[in-house]
């Protein structure tokens, strides 16, 4: 990219606030800065790839980036938005989700060119620091009366707030001068409900060590109807495609609000602005090919190409009508059972195929597709029936093992609209 950070940010919409300074800091060129993740889930979500699309924006404008995993924020929880207490995690539950989570932030970020990102875990800052110290050295810094003005704290003062979670801003404030002392780490980023904890860390870098750092915020993405962004109607959109798989992830994305799509475009898009503003142009009226355009960058930026390509197949199968037997060869057994959680699905016994089952038999009684044999035999006699997308004009049809794709599963259509997986076991 030939624009700097803060064009970048300016016209994707992605700038909410910041300090004075970090504009003539930037132009400097070369800065390091850091975006905390608490791995308090056992993945990220597209939540946080908010986050890390602002990392790798830094990184592609000639910025050094620092992951901060929160091994020992994540230990605390962060009140930041949260109306009520933090259920505590185990240890060994974040440290699953840590260094789960690490490699997920690996695979968006150059970690061996120029300006070459880094991981850190926080947890070695307070491994060796009893409480004591901790007191002395990081909770004498801010006053109570400064720590109650963030809006973190104060948000929570009337449903209550613990000791433990009121600590939560003295420890982000620490980190960020641990990483101002070790790495000359100058910035700090977030998304705007991290302003005050932010702010915290760079009063303390000024009162502790006389140094001059800064913070810069994004507005929090929020959908055109006002809802939180990162959810579907199904709950979080996970970037673990064993959590969220590849083609519900893609779904997500083509299912988007008409009106988020200019959003979504300048969050998430690597394109340039250029690039961007003529899609829209030649698209204005085509919303749904803009969001296949979109949806196509972000699976395979997410999940790789060769999740896109099974994406491609599974969406082949549900909805071209003119899907073939070509088609179904190629799919996985991951895309079979993608296809199994959007289609209705029965498992039956591998050695009933194996030894040959009419297909009247199969559709009656083995799965219950149709209600009875005569139903069955006037679907096929009406040249509904297909199995792998063949149609099937012989009511003793007889299914057998050569129907099995890729070890257990084949396709029966009944009709335009009814589509049945049946897998084998």
């Amino acid at each position: 990219m030939s624009k700097s950070f803060l064009d970048e940010l300016e016209w994707r919409g992605m700038l909410q606030d910041m300090t004075p300074g970090a504009k003539e800091e930037l132009a400097k060129g070369g800065a390091r800065g850091y975006i905390g993740f608490d791995p308090t889930a056992p993945s990220m979500t597209i939540g946080n790839y908010v986050q890390l699309m602002l990392l790798s924006i830094w990184q592609r404008t000639g910025n050094d980036p620092i992951v901060l995993m929160g091994g020992a924020t994540g230990r605390i929880g962060d009140p930041s938005g949260k109306d009520k207490e933090r259920q505590l995690k185990s240890f060994d539950e974040l440290d699953r989700n840590l260094n789960f989570q690490m490699e997920q932030a690996k695979k968006f970020l150059d970690f061996e060119g120029p300006n070459k990102a880094i991981v850190v875990n926080n947890h070695d800052f307070y491994k060796d620091m009893n409480v004591l110290d901790f007191l002395r050295n990081v909770g004498k810094t801010l006053t109570v009366s400064y720590m109650m003005s963030k809006d973190s704290v104060k948000n929570r003062l009337e449903t209550g707030l613990s000791f433990t979670e009121f600590s939560y801003q003295l420890l982000q404030a620490f980190d960020f001068q641990v990483l101002y002392e070790k790495y000359d780490c100058k910035f700090q980023m977030g998304g705007s409900d991290q302003w005050g904890n932010i702010t915290s860390g760079t009063e303390f870098i000024r009162r502790n060590i006389q140094g001059k750092a800064f913070a810069i915020t994004t507005p929090l993405l929020t959908k055109s109807d006002g809802k939180k962004f990162g959810k579907s109607e199904e709950g979080n959109i996970w970037l673990d495609a064993n959590m969220t798989s590849p083609y519900k992830f893609y779904q997500f994305w083509i299912n988007a609000d008409d009106a988020d799509v200019p959003k979504f475009y300048r969050y998430f898009s690597f394109k340039t602005k250029e690039e961007v503003e003529a899609l829209e142009l030649e698209y204005a009226d085509d919303v749904r090919q803009l969001k296949n355009i979109l949806a196509e960058e972000i699976t395979t930026n997410v999940h790789g190409k060769e999740a896109y390509a099974s994406v491609q197949n599974v969406s082949e199968i549900l909805f071209n009508k003119k899907a073939s037997l070509e088609t179904l060869a190629k799919m996985t057994v991951a895309d079979f059972q993608t296809v199994a959680t959007e289609i209705p699905s029965f498992t039956i016994n591998k050695s009933i195929v194996e030894n040959g089952v009419g297909l009247m038999d199969l559709l009656t009684e083995h799965t219950g597709i149709t209600s009875s044999k005569a139903e069955a035999k006037r679907a096929i006699q009406n040249n509904a029936l297909s199995v792998n997308k063949q149609k099937i004009a012989d009511p003793e049809y007889i299914v057998n093992a050569d129907h099995l794709l890729n070890g257990g599963y084949f396709l029966i259509d009944n009709g335009k609209k009814n589509k049945y997986i049946i897998a084998t076991s």
